[in-house]
C-alpha cells in the first residue's frame, strides 16, 4: 500500500536526505514524498494532494511555524497524523504539539533510524484511523438505506383501520413490525367492487432497499391487475409475467391474494409459494388451508397457476401472515412454528380482530425469549361478519 508523506522544513538539504534515505521505498512504491518549506505552502499542497496520509514537519519555519500549521491541519485535515520536527533542547514547543494532536515528535539533528521508526508507527496509525472512518461511512451509508427501505415499506400499505367503516360485511385489521434488516412484506386490500373486496399478503426476497423497492413494484402491480376483477389464478399469472420480464437479481415474491364475496362469503384464492393461512372457525376450531399452492412470482414467467374455495360462515377469520411469524427463532434457534401459531389462535376466535394479531405478536416475542427479530412480522386478520 502507497503512502503519501507531506514533509515542511525550510532547510534545502532535507529534501535530499529524506529522498536518499528512503529511495528503497520509494522505489518500491511504498512512500511517495511531497516537500513545502513552510505553512503556507504545506496547507498548498495539502489541498492539491487530499490522499496524503502524514505529515513531518518542523516547527521554527518562516511565514507559518509547525505549531500554526498543527492547529490548522487538526481542524481542516483531522485524519492526518502530524510528526513534529524540533532542536533537541525545545521541550516546551514539543510539549505544546503534543497537547495539541501532533501523534509523535523526532529531535534535529535528526537520527534517520529514529524517523524511520516513527513514520512507520505514524503510518499504521493514519491506515488503521482511515479503515475506521471508512467503515463508519459505510455503516453510516448502510443505516441511511435501511431508513429509506423502512420509509418505503411503511408508507405503501394501509395505516388506517378500520379501512371500511360503513361496510358491515367484513372487518380486517392487519399489522407489520419491520426488522432491523428491512425486509419486503407487504399486504393491501381493496374493494373491487360493491360485492367483492380484493385482499393480498406477500412477501418478497432480500433485505434492504432492493426488496422494498421490488415490494412496492410487486404490490402496485398486483393492485392494478386484481382491480380489473379477474379470478385470483388469472391475477397472479399476469403478475408473474410481468416480474419474470422486469426482474433483476433473480428476486421474487410470494403471494396470497383472495378475493371475499361480501354477500355469500365465499373466498375464490391462489396462492404463489406464501405460507398457508389459518381459517379461525367460529364454533373455535383452528384449521390450516389445503388446496393448490403455487410457485412464487417472478421465476418462472409460463407457470400455471390455480383458484381454489374457502367458505366462511358469519364470525369465521382467516389469518395471513409471513413466514417472519413462524419462522421466528429462540435463542437456541428452535422456529415458532405453524404448530405454534394454530395454537396461539385457538379460542382467540371470539376476540376483535386486533386482540387477536396483538395475541399472536405476544406469542412470537415470548417465545423468542428476547432473540434478535431477523425478519419482518406481519398479520394481516380478514373476518366476515355478514
Amino acid at each position: 500500500m502507497l503512502t503519501r508523506i507531506l514533509v515542511v522544513d525550510d532547510e534545502p538539504d532535507l529534501e535530499l536526505m529524506i529522498t536518499q534515505k528512503f529511495r528503497k521505498q520509494i522505489r518500491e512504491k511504498e512512500l511517495d514524498f511531497a516537500f513545502a518549506h513552510n505553512g503556507v505552502a504545506a496547507l498548498q499542497v495539502l489541498q492539491a494532494n487530499p490522499e496524503i496520509d502524514v505529515v513531518l514537519t518542523d516547527i521554527n519555519m518562516p511565514e507559518m511555524d509547525g505549531l500554526t500549521l498543527l492547529a490548522k491541519i487538526n481542524e481542516a485535515y483531522p485524519m492526518l497524523k502530524t510528526v513534529i520536527v524540533s532542536a533537541y533542547g525545545d521541550m516546551k514547543n514539543i510539549r505544546t504539539a503534543l497537547n495539541h494532536g501532533a501523534f509523535d515528535f523526532v529531535t534535529k539533528p535528526i537520527e534517520f533510524q529514529d524517523l524511520e521508526i516513527t513514520l512507520k508507527k505514524s503510518i499504521t496509525e493514519a491506515h488503521n484511523l482511515k479503515q475506521a472512518a471508512q467503515e463508519r461511512d459505510r455503516l453510516v451509508a448502510l443505516q441511511r438505506e435501511l431508513e429509506v427501505a423502512a420509509t418505503i415499506q411503511k408508507s405503501i400499505v394501509p395505516q388506517t383501520f378500520p379501512p371500511f367503516p360503513e361496510r358491515r360485511e367484513f372487518a380486517l385489521h392487519a399489522q407489520m413490525i419491520p426488522a432491523r434488516e428491512v425486509g419486503g412484506d407487504f399486504y393491501d386490500f381493496f374493494l373491487i367492487d360493491d360485492h367483492r373486496l380484493g385482499f393480498v399478503i406477500g412477501d418478497v426476497s432480500g433485505k434492504g432497499v432492493p426488496a422494498a423497492l421490488f415490494m412496492a413494484v410487486s404490490k402496485t402491480l398486483l393492485k392494478a391487475t386484481a382491480l380489473k376483477g379477474g379470478a385470483p389464478h388469472e391475477c397472479l399469472q399476469q403478475v408473474n409475467r410481468i416480474l419474470c420480464l422486469e426482474s433483476v437479481d433473480e428476486m421474487f415474491v410470494t403471494v396470497f391474494y383472495g378475493i371475499l364475496d361480501v354477500a355469500s362469503g365465499e373466498i375464490s384464492c391462489c396462492n404463489g409459494g406464501h405460507n398457508r393461512p389459518f381459517v379461525t372457525r367460529r364454533d373455535g376450531r383452528v384449521e390450516m388451508l389445503t388446496g393448490n399452492e403455487g410457485l412464487m412470482l417472478g421465476l418462472v414467467g409460463h407457470w400455471e397457476y390455480h383458484s381454489s374455495q374457502i367458505n366462511l360462515t358469519p364470525g369465521d377469520s382467516l389469518i395471513l401472515y409471513t413466514d417472519g411469524v413462524t419462522e421466528a427463532m429462540d435463542h437456541d434457534q428452535n422456529q415458532f412454528t405453524e404448530d405454534r401459531l394454530a395454537e396461539c389462535l385457538q379460542g382467540g376466535n371470539h376476540a376483535a380482530l386486533p386482540e387477536m394479531i396483538n395475541r399472536v405478536v405476544s406469542c412470537v416475542r415470548a417465545f423468542a425469549g428476547g432473540a434478535p427479530q431477523t425478519d419482518d412480522l406481519t398479520v394481516l386478520a380478514l373476518r366476515y361478519t355478514a
